[in-house]
């Protein structure tokens, strides 16, 4: 970011449609997402209290009568006519879609809207922050794992899977950190986001990216539907303490011709007299 000095000498800071500093804020996204995965891992080894816990959260959606993740699931698996093509193209969009969609969100921000770039960048970072502590307060093993939800690990029966085959061995990422879903997290920032940085009348369409992602969540039984409810939540806390970015000025109306003055009719009392008789 650069300030700069007004005409009466009072030094500013970047205004809010300036660019910030590219290597700052690959430095700053880079640090973020390090720290996030450096804390998340810190969860790893409490097994038992992962699966006690998914118990109580299996227990909670049946008391509130939410439909069971298996309904959507159902659709997903191969069937007559049909194949394997829907549960690969869920496993595909699970794995392949999240840190791309969302890196691009952000790419396109920064090069196209600055201010709306920091507010998005914040409330991520404020979203992640609050998603990395409940996932330390509140390990939680994703239904794909609890044998009373009967439910089949799409992603390691079908492929492509992004997780080891071990939960409690795998060195990439924490298995048991299901709540909240960052996935259904950071897809809905990335909708309200492009809603509040565009004017186009077919914005709101960006929402179709995270009901996707709740399908495909779902389906492939790595998250609860509380899991997308928490998260849901969380993001709304952060747009609440996040600031707005003022909003975009619409573009002045273009100038229109104005008609042209009539010609002034001479004035007759100017005339010589007897003229025109």
């Amino acid at each position: 970011m650069t300030s700069h000095d007004t005409p009466d000498g009072r030094h500013t800071g970047p205004g809010p449609g300036r660019r910030p500093r590219l290597v700052r804020e690959l430095l700053l996204v880079a640090g973020l997402f390090a720290a996030y995965k450096a804390g998340r891992m810190l969860s790893t080894g409490r097994t038992g209290e992962a699966f006690a816990n998914a118990d109580r959260v299996w227990d909670l959606e049946r008391a509130l009568h939410l439909p069971g993740e298996g309904l959507v699931q159902r659709l997903l698996l191969p069937g007559p006519g049909i194949g394997e093509l829907p549960v690969h193209t869920a496993n595909t969009y699970y794995a392949a879609v999240h840190f791309p969609a969302t890196v691009a969100f952000l790419v396109w921000l920064y090069l196209r809207r600055p201010g709306h770039y920091r507010w998005a960048r914040r409330v991520l970072a404020v979203l992640t922050g609050a998603a990395l502590v409940l996932h330390l307060a509140f390990p939680l093993a994703p239904p794909r794992m609890l044998d009373a939800a009967h439910l089949v690990d799409t992603g390691l029966a079908y492929g492509p899977s992004v997780y080891g085959a071990a939960p409690a061995a795998d060195a990439v990422a924490n298995q048991f950190a299901a709540m909240p879903s960052l996935h259904f997290g950071w897809a809905l920032a990335l909708a309200a986001g492009m809603a509040a940085a565009t004017r186009s009348r077919w914005r709101m369409l960006w929402m179709l990216h995270p009901l996707a992602t709740l399908l495909v969540i779902v389906g492939t039984a790595n998250h609860y539907w509380l899991d997308s409810a928490v998260a849901a939540a969380l993001l709304g806390a952060a747009l609440a303490v996040v600031p707005r970015p003022p909003a975009a000025a619409h573009p002045p109306a273009p100038v229109r011709d104005l008609p042209q003055p009539r010609p002034r009719r001479a004035d007759r009392s100017a005339e010589p007299v007897g003229a025109g008789r």
